[in-house]
């Protein structure tokens, strides 16, 4: 109802609020709240007071916590208190261990050593992204002067972004948008460049694993953020953008299989013909290891997968 309306139960004010986006509730409330929303909704429609046929856009039903195979309950004595693990790991620990642990819609067993992962992962991100504040305050973006290692990292972050966007906003999956942060994260340690372009492209990579882990762990992307150079808050930002540019790779890698099976990786142009791949391919020393001597019967050529040569 409407608390201010004295002349009607509901006003176009209704019409602004349903349907709900998105429900989110255990399956055990489809034969009460569900079933009851449904009705009432539909009994309001008939009545004229709303225009929706539906009460909710979408549904998920999430899984519930499980601690030695079982719902968790008082009554069992296998609850986890949750103060004491925030009070030993921090809320942002805690949370980020149960987006990761399960897709939303299946259960998860509760692990000690998983939450303990956790920690582990952020103390990693809050390590590089002061080891990366120790050097300053990074250069202007350049990308048109970038080398190899500098555009593969740039192709990874923007990958990454468009990933996360689909699997927070359209999947629901946050247990492998946090995997990819990780994955982001590691690459990270591997890149160590500390020209001007090189920790430009590190900035803009520290910059993204920041904002979209920030929905999961917002105290310590707050502080993060700051670190890396920002005066306003990190929850006041847009959501990160796909530079289109970036996901568009000069080079790709295709396996090389030497009568069925693998023997070599070669790095090609993006661009390059069925025969330079193949060129590339016979000639590389890997390859030519299980050729010598032998007749190449024929090259197959699968462009932007595989290349098969068949030796006899």
């Amino acid at each position: 109802t409407c608390p201010d309306n004295d002349t009607a139960m509901l006003d176009e004010r209704a019409d602004y609020w349903l349907p709900v986006d998105h429900y989110v509730g255990g399956i055990e409330h489809a034969i009460l709240h569900l079933l009851y929303s449904r009705f009432y909704n539909k009994l309001l429609r008939d009545e004229g007071l709303i225009k929706t046929d539906e009460p909710f856009s979408n549904l998920l039903t999430q899984g519930m916590v499980l601690k030695d195979g079982s719902k968790m309950s008082k009554s069992k004595g296998n609850t986890v208190d949750p103060q004491a693990l925030i009070e030993e790991y921090g809320a942002d620990t805690a949370r980020l261990f149960m987006m990761f642990a399960a897709p939303p819609t299946q259960s998860l067993e509760w692990s000690d050593a998983g939450v303990e992962g956790a920690h582990r992962f952020l103390k990693r991100l809050w390590h590089r992204v002061y080891q990366h504040s120790e050097t300053g305050a990074a250069n202007a973006l350049d990308t048109g002067s970038l080398n190899k290692d500098q555009k593969a990292l740039r192709n990874q972050v923007h990958s990454t972004i468009a990933k996360i966007t689909d699997d927070m906003a359209r999947r629901h999956t946050f247990n492998t948008a946090i995997a990819a942060v990780m994955e982001l994260v590691n690459a990270l340690y591997k890149f160590n460049d500390d020209s001007e372009q090189g920790q430009a492209v590190t900035q803009e990579a520290l910059e993204a694993c920041v904002l979209l882990l920030s929905p999961i762990a917002p105290h310590i992307t707050h502080s993060l953020w700051h670190n890396l150079g920002h005066e306003n808050a990190v929850i006041d930002q847009p959501w990160p953008q796909v530079d289109e540019a970036a996901l568009v790779k000069d080079e790709i890698q295709i396996i090389v299989q030497v009568n069925g099976k693998l023997r070599a990786r070669i790095d090609v142009p993006a661009d390059a013909t069925r025969e330079q791949i193949e060129q590339i391919a016979v000639n590389d020393a890997n390859v030519l290891r299980f050729t010598e001597d032998k007749t190449v019967v024929k090259v197959i050529v699968v462009p932007g997968k595989l290349v098969n040569v068949v030796v006899k």
